[in-house]
């Protein structure tokens, strides 16, 4: 077995290796709650926490890149920026209820902040439906 020291992340102070450790913590934290509160998403958190613990925690990234629940996803994202179709509807639906019910609902006062947040919405849109849905060369 690989010994830790040799596979932590080099050239990184120790307060922003500890910051990132810290961010890898809370996001993995938020995405575990995500699971059960349905308004909170659990996968960009758990993004999030791939990211961060890929720089500063060998260990956290490892256990994320092989969960038996997250990490096929993660894997995917990470070595081919992949977003599986079922994920892209599912977010496409949560945007299409959201994005009226916030227009909707925010106060008057608000309505640019709003509009901005919706044209973001779209941009997001667009981005991830322009992300691969599987590996180039596969058949499924």
């Amino acid at each position: 077995m690989e010994n830790e020291a040799q596979t932590a992340p080099r050239g990184l102070a120790a307060p922003a290796r500890w910051a990132l450790q810290a961010l890898a913590g809370v996001c993995v934290l938020l995405g575990l709650i995500g699971i059960v509160v349905p308004v909170l998403p659990t996968v960009p958190f758990l993004l999030v926490a791939a990211w961060a613990a890929s720089r500063s925690s060998p260990r956290l990234h490892r256990w994320l890149l092989t969960h038996p629940r997250f990490g096929r996803p993660l894997r995917e994202w990470e070595e081919a920026g992949i977003v599986p179709r079922p994920a892209k509807w599912f977010a496409t639906g949560m945007i299409a209820v959201s994005g009226p019910l916030m227009a909707y609902l925010v106060p008057a006062g608000w309505r640019n902040l709003v509009l901005i947040g919706l044209v973001l919405m779209l941009v997001v849109l667009v981005w991830l439906w322009r992300r691969p849905e599987h590996r180039p060369g596969s058949t499924s």
